[in-house]
């Protein structure tokens, strides 16, 4: 894997630190949407360049879509990558240690930010907007596995996501939301915001919100 890791740093040394998946080049436009939100510090490193369909996914699945390949599985190899290589090198670019590192992406990216979570212990968060959490055995994985004290989770939703005729994308509502009541009983730190609108209604701002939330600022 190739990726490109574009970061904004912020001149405050303890500034927290978001780590976000891209499936593009809209690391900056995210990054600007926050700042319209909130004025409080952060740094953003945006990560593009990835197989999304390998290392975003966390166990291999056939595709939900006809004549797209199938997902991989190569979440646990990128987040070995993720945290031996590329987060090094993030931390390399600041002017200080940050005061908290968190996770955050939009579809699969979301998904991959949910599940990073269960795999190590470097972030202290997630946003996962309008996460693919329909995704098989996800709900599952997340009702038996357990997360460090002290994670913060923002999840969101388009309100027009699940109006699909695709049976397995169609129950995307139910697993979010499930998977969001399950933390909330666990004391997890979580909120769950929903949109107006399909998957792909401002993802730029959709992100951005979850951002902030993570930081302070919303």
């Amino acid at each position: 894997m190739l990726s490109d890791v574009k970061v904004f740093a912020s001149d405050a040394p303890s500034a927290p630190l978001v780590v976000l998946h891209c499936y593009g080049d809209e690391g900056g436009k995210v990054y600007s949407a926050v700042k319209e939100i909130t004025d409080s510090d952060f740094s953003l490193a945006a990560v593009s360049g990835l197989d999304w369909n390998k290392d975003m996914s966390p166990w291999s699945a056939k595709s939900v879509f006809k004549g797209e390949k199938d997902f991989e599985g190569g979440a646990d190899r990128y987040i070995e990558e993720l945290e031996g290589k590329i987060l090094p090198d993030i931390l390399s670019r600041l002017s200080g240690e940050p005061s908290a590192k968190y996770i955050a992406g939009y579809s699969m990216a979301g998904l991959f930010s949910l599940y990073s979570l269960y795999k190590t212990d470097i972030f202290d968060g997630a946003a996962s907007c309008s996460g693919s959490l329909w995704y098989p055995d996800f709900r599952e994985y997340c009702e038996a596995s357990e997360l460090k004290q002290g994670t913060r989770i923002y999840m969101s939703l388009g309100d027009k996501e699940s109006h699909t005729r695709n049976p397995v994308m169609a129950t995307v509502e139910d697993d979010t939301k499930a998977i969001y009541e399950m933390y909330r009983s666990k004391g997890i730190d979580t909120i769950f915001e929903m949109n107006q609108g399909n998957h792909f209604t401002e993802p730029d701002k959709r992100t951005a919100k979850g951002i902030a939330w993570l930081i302070g600022g919303y």
